[in-house]
């Protein structure tokens, strides 16, 4: 039999690399098994980290507009600065991703930022994978992170977040409020619209799911789940951003010229109770929360006694329990009731006067023998009706109530003056539109309406009826005595000079902690309740300050130059010739696009005055704008398509005529004083060069 040789070969080449790479495999694996860290990884940290990940995406906050769609707050992307200090970023990279000079780092951001050298080298010297700068490298703005970026910095980057930002300031700040964003990053509106509507305003968050790494990222080709935020809705206010500048600017010229504890000023739509302007000082900034002196609004959260504004209602009280006869005489002067002595405020009253008369000159004694004929129970029910003791329901927090504690003769008659009772600013406003509804009381509101992200209206302020208060013949009648307030009592502060005025006046003595009333000379609270124009009531204004160092007529002279602004700015500046009036107005054409030199012409044939801005041929923007109604007489302003522009003549302009001048070419402005222009910083004739800031000095005189 043939025995079969067995042949041994050498291991091919192959088979000895594989046999190498398993045994390399196995060796790493072993490795792993017994090592605490992999290629400087930690093995145990990595496994515990490999989990899953739910990371918050934030709903954008709605923004606030006024009536004419001025954005008043909205959300913008806010920015962090960090610096990446790990040299392991530059790995494999063409520049450097890492700080590397960080002295001259340090110095370039010092001369950025508001944090010196030695604070930011610090940062920078911390065993760190990346840092930040505490505050002073967070809620930067756009226009810093441009700066910061274009000075090439490596390793300087920006985190990006999202702040509330609020355009103007402190315009209209207790009425708009301010939201704060917390260390999550969740928004929270704490005060004014903002903390009414927070639930409207902040929409609601969405999230992401995923899967992450050691590092925080998610895992590449790892599946994730998304539920997409919805953005909150947008407010739109009944505020008129041009009266209430006017306002804004009435407060601040009395509160820097006159020395006053607090002010409060508002106006509101007489026949909807749509609250077009409110303002007040002490304000803040809500850009700049350490401004804030005081939590409570004045409009709503202020109770104090009313004073002599009160007479209004006692008096209508009077008429319509038809026990009012205006031409029956009084002794004025002084009345004793119970154990107190009732005074006139100048404690020698007039002699004998009817009481139309007495309500003209504000007679304490024709209110308490109103008062004490009405008795406590008709007098508080009036009262009540008509609104005080009780809250409005204004969209804002923190209203307050008001007292209506009398029940003694003394108290009835204190109460007849608006003495011993307390009321805030809103109750006196709402009460005011008895006298312009024929006798209805209309509710005050703040939410002209409210859209959701598509544009959609999902709610619309309107007018609200409260109830019937008084017949429209008293009414009347009433009003007629707040005109002879104005008209026909002791003095003529009240009058403003284009637009008929009616309203009552107030001055309450200031209630002491001690018990009783402070006595100082200026130890008062000053007030005045007015509705304009007389004929066809359009606003109702109503202004309060306390402790002012100064006169009644510094106070009448704030008012009626607003007044005087706002009957300018809305087209209502006339008296009583409404005829004639009638024949004056004028609806503007949109003159946008049209000639310059045709436009002119056609303006001035009807009377107005046209003042051209620049040297073009074609007009690119007017003011007033088309659809609104003017007066012959009146300032008209055209934007030419080509500079350069050149200061008109702006002696005895009106405020609110300057004001839109410099809006329409985009001028920075400032104003002092208050009535109409009399000098300004640039001289007539001059170029108006791009970067200026025009100062307006105004004047009554």
């Amino acid at each position: 039999m043939k025995q079969r040789r067995i042949s041994l070969r050498r291991p091919s080449i192959i088979n000895v690399i594989i046999l190498f790479l398993l045994c390399g495999i196995i060796l790493k694996v072993l490795y792993i098994g017994l090592s605490k860290k992999v290629d400087g990884i930690d093995i145990k940290k990595f496994a515990d980290n490999r989990n899953t990940q739910e990371d918050v995406l934030y709903a954008k906050r709605g923004t606030i507009y006024d009536n004419n769609g001025e954005v008043l707050a909205q959300t913008v992307n806010s920015y962090t600065l960090i610096a990446y200090l790990s040299e392991k970023r530059s790995e494999n990279e063409k520049t450097p991703q890492h700080v590397v000079d960080k002295e001259y780092t340090a110095q370039v951001l010092s001369e950025h930022l508001n944090a010196d050298k030695e604070s930011i080298l610090k940062q920078l010297n911390k065993d760190k994978y990346q840092v930040e700068f505490g505050s002073a490298g967070r809620n930067l703005s756009e226009l810093k992170k441009t700066e910061i970026e274009n000075l090439e910095l490596p390793g300087i980057d920006f985190i990006v977040s999202t702040k509330r930002y609020y355009k103007m300031g402190a315009f209209a700040s207790y009425i708009i409020g301010y939201a704060k964003t917390d260390e999550k990053g969740n928004t929270k509106g704490e005060m004014g619209i903002e903390e009414s509507y927070n639930n409207k305003l902040e929409g609601t968050n969405g999230k992401k799911i995923y899967q992450k790494d050691l590092y925080g990222y998610q895992i590449p080709n790892t599946p994730s789940i998304t539920e997409e935020p919805v953005d909150g809705y947008n407010v739109y206010l009944t505020i008129d951003n041009n009266i209430q500048i006017i306002i804004e600017k009435a407060v601040k010229n009395l509160a820097t010229s006159r020395q006053i504890d607090w002010m409060t000023f508002s106006v509101i739509d007489a026949n909807t109770g749509a609250i077009v302007a409110s303002a007040s000082s002490p304000s803040f900034n809500p850009n700049e929360l350490d401004t804030i002196k005081s939590y409570l609004n004045p409009l709503v959260a202020y109770q104090y006694e009313p004073g002599s504004t009160m007479k209004t209602f006692s008096f209508l009280a009077a008429l319509e329990e038809g026990i009012y006869d205006g031409s029956k005489k009084f002794e004025s002067g002084k009345i004793e009731v119970a154990d107190a002595t009732i005074r006139d405020f100048n404690n020698k009253g007039w002699g004998t006067i009817d009481y139309d008369t007495g309500f003209a000159y504000s007679s304490n004694v024709a209110a308490t023998n109103l008062g004490l004929a009405l008795g406590v129970s008709k007098l508080k029910t009036f009262y009540q009706k008509a609104g005080f003791g009780q809250k409005t329901g204004i969209e804002l927090p923190g209203e307050q109530a008001g007292k209506l504690n009398f029940t003694y003769k003394s108290e009835l008659a204190n109460a007849s003056f608006g003495q011993g009772i307390t009321t805030t600013p809103i109750q006196t406003l709402q009460a005011m539109t008895i006298l312009t509804n024929n006798g209805t009381m209309i509710k005050p509101y703040l939410i002209d309406h409210i859209t959701d992200n598509d544009g959609n209206v999902v709610y619309k302020g309107k007018r609200t009826v409260v109830r019937d208060v008084a017949s429209s013949k008293n009414v009347k009648y009433m009003n007629k005595l707040l005109h002879n307030v104005v008209y026909e009592g002791l003095s003529n502060y009240w009058q403003p000079n284009n637009v008929s005025l009616i309203g009552k006046t107030g001055t309450a003595q200031i209630a002491s902690p001690k018990g009783g009333y402070l006595t100082g000379e200026y130890d008062y609270i000053k007030s005045f309740a007015g509705i304009f124009p007389e004929e066809e009531p359009k606003y109702i204004l109503y202004v309060s300050v306390k402790q002012m160092v100064g006169t009644t007529k510094d106070l009448a002279n704030t008012v009626t130059t607003a007044v005087e602004e706002i009957a300018n700015y809305a087209n209502i500046n006339y008296k009583k010739d409404k005829e004639t009036i009638e024949s004056k107005i004028i609806t503007l054409k949109n003159y946008i696009s049209k000639s310059v030199d045709e436009t002119k012409t056609n303006l001035e044939n009807q009377g107005l005055k046209v003042i051209v801005i620049g040297s073009g041929d074609i007009v690119i923007n007017q003011n007033p704008l088309k659809g609104m109604k003017v007066i012959k007489g009146q300032n008209i302003f055209l934007l030419t398509n080509k500079g350069p522009y050149i200061m008109p003549n702006t002696y005895n302009w009106s405020s609110s005529d300057i004001i839109a001048f410099c809006k329409l070419i985009k001028l920075d402005y400032e104003t002092e004083g208050y009535g109409k222009v009399k000098t300004t910083s640039i001289n007539t004739g001059d170029e108006i060069k791009p970067d200026s800031k025009l100062i307006i000095n105004l004047s009554k005189d």
